[in-house]
C-alpha cells in the first residue's frame, strides 16, 4: 500500500510522544494565532543602518493629540462654536458633523531645552522630552479602526497584505536565532482590532509572521518539558516529528504554512534554552522594576512588558510591538477625561522607563522607538465630552537611531483637523522606518503571483526632516 501507510500521522506523533510533549512552548506557539517565526540569519542591508532593532508603542484606538501633544489656542477661542467655513470639512465615522468645537481641558508646558510642549497628563514622557521627535503632521486613510489599524500595520486599509515586522524580517533576518524575530504583546486579554493580521505574513511565507507573547508574569506559558523527558529525549522526539512534516510538506510546496510549523518545533526547541533567561525578570533590580512602574498596580502589566522589550531588543530581536489598550480603549466617543486620565496613567511611565533604561545602556542609539495610534481625535466635541476618530491630522512621536530628540515636526491646522505643513502619510512613515533599518523601501521587494510586491505599495518617501541629525 506504499510507505505513507506505515508512517503514523502527525497527530499520532503528538499523541503518542507522551512524557509532557505537548507542554512544551512549542504546543503554546503552535496553538496561538500566529507561530513562532524562524527567518533566515541577519541580512545585508542597502545602506548603513542607523538601527538595528524597532520598538513600536502602538496606543490602539486613537489617542488625542490635541490633548497630548499638540495645544491649539484657537480651538479654547472656538469652544463651543460650530467649526468656521474657512476650514475644510471632513466625514467623521459617528456622523456628528455638526458637533460643536471642544476646547482641550490639559495644561501644556514645555519641557526640555527644546522646549517641547507636553501636556499634564504625561509627566513622565515631559521628563524625556528632549530625545523625542514629535511628528504633529500624521495622516492616513482609515477613518474607522478596523481600516486604521491595519494601515498603520501593513500599509493597506484592506487585509491581505503583509506587516511592517513581517517586511523587517523578510528584508533584514535575525540576528538571534534562538528567538523569534518579531514578537508581539498585547496588555489586555482583549483581543486588539483585526486579531492576528497586524502581525500577520500575509502572501509572503508564514515563517515571517510575527509571534505574541501574553501579559502578565509568564508570557511563554509551559516553556519547559517535565524534568522526567531529558534534552536528548525531547530532541529525538522533534527530529522524528520533524522528517514526518518535511515529507508531509514536499508535496503541498504552496502551504508556506506547512514550512512554518517545521520551523516553529525548532525554533521552540532552541527556546527552552535562552527564552527562561529573557522572560526572567526577577533578575532585574528593584531600581530597573520601579523605573518601569513594574511595581505598582496601574502601571504593572505595560510596565513589564516594556522592560521584556528592552531585554528582547539587547538579545537581538528584530522588531517588537506592544499594543496598549487592546480592544480599542484609547477610542473616547464619549468621557475623554476620564479615558485618557487612566491610559495615559498606564502607559507613561514604562514608555519614559524605557526609553531611560535604554539611554543609559547604550541602546537607544541603535534602537529606533515609535509611539502613536492608528489616527487621533477631532477637535470636535462629540456626545458632549468625547472627541471622534481622526485620521486627517494626527501626532507620533519617535526617539533613538541617532534621531535628533527635543524637536517638533510638521504641524496641523489652528484647531488640530488636518495635516497641513509637513504632512506624512502611513507610507512616509514606514519608510522612514526602514530607511533608519537600512533599508530602501523600493528595493525591498517580494514577487508575489508574477507581481514585484513592496512594503509601501510603491508610495511614500523616508521623511527627511525626521532623519536629519
Amino acid at each position: 500500500m506504499g510507505d505513507d501507510f506505515a508512517l503514523p500521522t502527525r497527530r499520532d506523533a503528538l499523541i503518542r510522544g507522551g512524557g509532557g510533549f505537548g507542554s512544551v512552548v512549542l504546543s503554546y506557539l503552535l496553538g496561538r494565532d500566529a507561530r513562532a517565526a524562524d527567518p533566515a540569519p541577519g541580512k545585508a542591508p542597502h545602506h548603513k543602518p542607523r538601527a538595528k532593532s524597532v520598538i513600536f508603542l502602538f496606543m490602539e484606538g486613537g489617542p488625542s493629540h490635541i490633548d497630548l501633544f499638540d495645544p491649539k489656542p484657537e480651538l479654547t477661542k472656538l469652544h463651543g462654536q460650530k467649526l468656521p467655513a474657512s476650514f475644510k470639512p471632513v466625514i467623521l465615522s459617528m456622523g456628528e458633523n455638526d458637533a460643536p468645537l471642544m476646547a482641550s481641558k490639559r495644561t501644556f508646558k514645555q519641557h526640555g531645552k527644546g522646549g517641547l510642549w507636553i501636556s499634564d497628563w504625561l509627566p513622565h514622557t515631559a521628563g524625556c522630552a528632549d530625545d523625542l521627535a514629535v511628528i504633529r503632521s500624521c495622516w492616513a486613510d482609515g477613518i474607522n479602526h478596523s481600516g486604521g489599524v491595519c494601515q498603520m500595520n501593513t500599509g493597506s486599509t484592506l487585509a491581505g497584505r503583509p506587516s511592517l515586522g513581517s517586511w523587517v524580517t523578510y528584508g533584514l533576518g535575525t540576528e538571534n536565532k534562538n528567538l523569534p524575530a518579531f514578537v508581539v504583546m498585547q496588555d489586555t486579554p482583549t483581543q486588539v482590532v483585526n486579531g492576528p493580521r497586524n502581525w500577520g505574513a500575509g502572501f509572503m511565507p508564514a515563517v515571517h509572521q510575527g509571534t505574541r507573547l501574553e501579559a502578565g508574569p509568564e508570557p511563554i506559558p509551559n516553556l519547559n518539558p517535565p524534568a522526567v523527558v531529558g534534552a536528548d529525549r525531547q530532541k529525538a522526539k522533534l527530529d522524528y516529528l520533524a522528517a514526518l512534516n518535511k515529507r508531509h510538506a514536499e508535496t503541498r510546496l504552496d502551504q508556506t504554512e506547512l514550512d512554518a510549523r517545521i520551523k516553529s518545533y525548532e525554533l521552540a526547541f532552541r527556546m527552552q534554552a535562552e527564552a527562561p533567561d529573557v522572560v526572567d525578570l526577577a533578575k532585574e533590580t528593584a531600581e530597573t522594576k520601579a523605573l518601569y512602574g513594574a511595581d505598582e498596580k496601574e502601571t504593572e502589566t505595560f510596565g513589564r512588558q516594556c522592560l521584556l522589550a528592552r531585554r528582547l531588543v539587547e538579545r537581538g530581536v528584530r522588531f517588537v510591538q506592544l499594543y496598549h489598550g487592546c480592544g480599542s480603549k484609547w477610542d473616547s466617543h464619549s468621557n475623554l477625561e476620564k479615558n485618557h486620565t487612566a491610559l495615559c496613567k498606564a502607559q507613561d511611565k514604562p514608555v519614559a522607563g524605557l526609553l531611560r533604561d535604554l539611554k543609559r545602556r547604550g541602546l537607544l542609539d541603535d534602537t529606533l522607538v515609535i509611539w502613536g495610534g492608528e489616527f487621533g481625535r477631532t477637535p470636535h466635541s462629540e456626545q458632549g465630552n468625547g472627541r471622534d476618530h481622526n485620521p486627517y491630522g494626527f501626532t507620533m512621536w519617535m526617539a533613538g537611531a541617532g534621531i535628533r530628540g527635543g524637536r517638533t515636526i510638521g504641524s496641523t491646522d489652528a484647531v488640530g483637523l488636518h495635516a497641513v505643513e509637513d504632512r506624512l502619510h502611513v507610507h512616509d512613515l514606514h519608510a522612514t522606518i526602514l530607511h533608519l533599518l537600512g533599508v530602501d523601501h523600493m528595493k525591498l521587494v517580494y514577487t508575489h503571483k508574477g507581481r514585484p510586491e513592496r512594503p509601501t505599495l510603491n508610495e511614500g518617501e523616508p521623511a527627511e526632516k525626521v532623519l536629519r541629525g
